[in-house]
This record gives structure tokens, sequence and C-alpha cells, in this order.
């Protein structure tokens, strides 16, 4: 697949419910999962590094949103006497839980999948949120050229 064709592909499905693919033509392969960020994992350098050169002419800060997993009660802390996980202005990392939900007994973690400084917090402790509903709004670091 070209650069090209893969642009194309994604902007097709950018809004449908396609979460997570794996694509592989001969020596040649694609993976992506629907985040925020998008990541392509290939064995044709030369596309990779285009895509690398491109990231690093960014010169203004992106701003990705964490965005809840499923229909629930969000949960900002272990509990009512502790302090949250996160909070505006902090600096994240990849993985890190910043949330709980919990639906019907069942309490599922909410984690970064980037690493940014909280600009927004849009949800509230014990609010209702649904399926794909921004929780978080980080800001990521500009990249060094």
């Amino acid at each position: 697949m070209s650069p090209l064709e893969i642009e194309d592909f994604l902007k097709l499905i950018k809004n449908t419910d396609i979460e997570e693919m794996k694509y592989k033509n001969g020596d040649n392969s694609l993976y992506f999962k629907k985040t925020d960020v998008e990541s392509v994992v290939t064995k044709d350098t030369t596309f990779a590094k285009n895509v690398s050169q491109k990231i690093e002419e960014t010169k203004e800060p992106a701003i990705i949103a964490i965005k809840s997993t499923m229909v629930g009660t969000f949960v900002s802390s272990q509990g009512n006497d502790k302090l949250p996980y996160v909070k505006e202005g902090d600096i994240i990392t990849t993985g890190q839980k910043v949330g709980q939900i919990e639906a019907m007994k069942i309490i599922k973690d909410v984690l970064s999948s980037v690493e940014g400084k909280v600009i927004k917090i849009l949800v509230s402790n014990g609010q209702s949120v649904e399926y794909g509903q921004q929780l978080f709004l980080l800001e990521q670091p500009k990249q060094a050229k």
C-alpha cells in the first residue's frame, strides 16, 4: 500500500465503528487502533522516515482527548478522602491511570494512550459518561527539530 492509499483508507474509516485493524500484504504490514494517535507499523523505511520527518516539522502543540471506553460513572480518585488520579496541569505518561469508569459493579481503569500535560478535565467525579465521550484534553509537547 502506498502512503496515499493508506491516507485515503484512514479517511474512509474515520467515522466508522472499526476500532482496530491489521493488514498484511507480502513484507509490508499495517496496524492501527482507533485512538487520537495514529500509528503506522511498516517495513517500508522510506515511508517511516517521511512520517517521522512530518512529525518533526510540527510546530504547534497537539491537543489530544482521552475518551471513555464504556458507558458508566466516572471516578476521579480511589476514595472520597483521596487525591484525584490527575489534576489540570499534571504531566502524564502513556499507560498512566487517569481515572476509572464503573458500570454494574465492574470497574475499568481509564489509561492514557499518549503522554502530555492535562489542560482540561471535562468530567467530574460521579458524573455519568457515554462511550467515546471526551474525559480529558492533553497538550502534547512541541516536537524538537
